[in-house]
């Protein structure tokens, strides 16, 4: 055979593979949503958000996906094991046309030498831009020990990622909670437990170590949230207590047999007890500061005895007013009181304009990675009425 006829046939051969891969007009129809993974169905994303992929969880010989928007040019894929992998120009280009606006997007599966189609369905987008950097500590799967541990930088429009501090360059120590003031890299610290360990403070470029642990204190500093301004760093001071299930459909149980709140001052470099239970009638955890800097929330338990049962460790939400600039807090006050209803709360989290905190709701403790129970609420600040985050929380899975 001539080469030019050798070259021909690639040629159809090529274009009847794609022909084949595309869908005709004889299509049938399912009454179903396609089933993808991860599931993205109606969903609201920012527009500066990177190609949400995914791949179509369905029985077929290929697989097509066309994105349709009121504005801009149509995406259309093609592939043979249902991995979506949607082009990043295209996609930045779609979502920036359709601001505040919608896409669609038509799943279609061929099965049997037939194609079927799925019933459509869409993504919101948001004429806002998310902030494009989200920080995250990467580690294997368990809770013995470490080999590798890192906390890594991910970009949320391109999702590259950057390795900010690896554990094989700091001699294996874990490097572990960090914490960034309202995206500010300038205020950035970390522990690090081992032969290096200690706080590590981003200052001028440069890091500085610090040993937060004063003779006064019975326990370590953990879990910091940075006051607005960049000059406090509010911590809990732990005694930490593990339990594992020999039974139930549970791994581990962690829970508090002491705590309470620390503040840092960074630029005095001084740590200070924040004096909220005089008394020690409580078990202080999980501080977060809101926006205004005006208030330092936290979460609240009553002091158990040495030995007792962790299914009857209650936290409630509370928080109490603090002045910066003489470094004072007032009286604590319960914003919601979960013990009445046989619940416990954990990790309270403030929107950036200080309307609404989210907060997990479980059955008891203040560590409920393992607590299948464990959902995510809502409160508005303004008037202190509670919601349900359905989409997300057990209901939806």
């Amino acid at each position: 055979m001539k080469l030019k006829n050798i070259v021909f046939t690639v040629v159809l051969l090529l274009l009847m593979a794609a022909c084949n891969s595309v869908p005709d007009t004889n299509i049938s129809e399912i009454k179903s949503n396609p089933n993808i993974v991860p599931e993205y169905s109606g969903i609201t994303i920012p527009f500066n958000i990177a190609s949400l992929n995914f791949s179509i969880e369905e029985e077929g010989e290929s697989y097509f996906l066309k994105i349709v928007a009121e504005k801009g040019t149509s995406i259309s894929l093609s592939s043979k094991k249902g991995i979506i992998t949607i082009p990043h120009k295209k996609w930045k280009k779609l979502l920036e046309q359709n601001k505040n606006g919608k896409i669609d997007y038509q799943v279609y599966v061929k099965r049997e030498g037939e194609w079927k189609q799925f019933e459509t369905f869409s993504n919101h987008i948001l004429g806002s831009a998310i902030d494009p950097f989200l920080y995250y500590r990467l580690l294997y799967p368990g809770y013995e020990s470490w080999t590798e541990i890192s906390i890594v930088q991910r970009n949320l429009e391109n999702f590259g990622e950057k390795t900010v501090v690896k554990n094989n360059v700091v001699d294996q120590n874990c490097v572990n909670c960090h914490s960034v003031n309202q995206q500010n890299p300038d205020n950035f610290m970390f522990h690090m437990r081992g032969s290096m360990g200690g706080t590590y403070f981003v200052s001028e470029g440069g890091l500085k170590k610090v040993n937060l642990k004063t003779k006064e204190m019975k326990n370590g500093a953990v879990y910091p949230r940075w006051h607005p301004s960049g000059n406090f760093v509010a911590f809990s001071s732990n005694k930490v207590f593990q339990r594992f299930h020999s039974m139930e459909n549970k791994k581990i149980e962690v829970s508090d047999m002491n705590s309470s709140l620390v503040l840092y001052d960074v630029q005095k470099n001084e740590m200070m007890q924040i004096p909220v239970d005089i008394s020690k009638n409580f078990m202080d955890t999980y501080p977060e500061s809101s926006p205004d800097g005006g208030y330092l929330y936290f979460c609240r338990a009553k002091q158990m005895e040495e030995e007792y049962d962790y299914r009857d460790t209650k936290y409630n939400l509370c928080r109490a007013q603090f002045n910066p600039e003489i470094r004072t807090f007032g009286e604590p006050e319960t914003i919601i009181n979960a013990e009445a209803e046989g619940k416990s709360i954990s990790f309270p989290r403030i929107s950036p304009n200080g309307n609404s905190l989210v907060f997990t709701y479980h059955n008891y403790s203040c560590f409920p990675i393992w607590h299948k129970e464990a959902d995510l609420y809502s409160i508005n600040l303004k008037d202190f009425s509670t919601e349900k985050l359905d989409v997300i929380n057990t209901a939806a899975i």
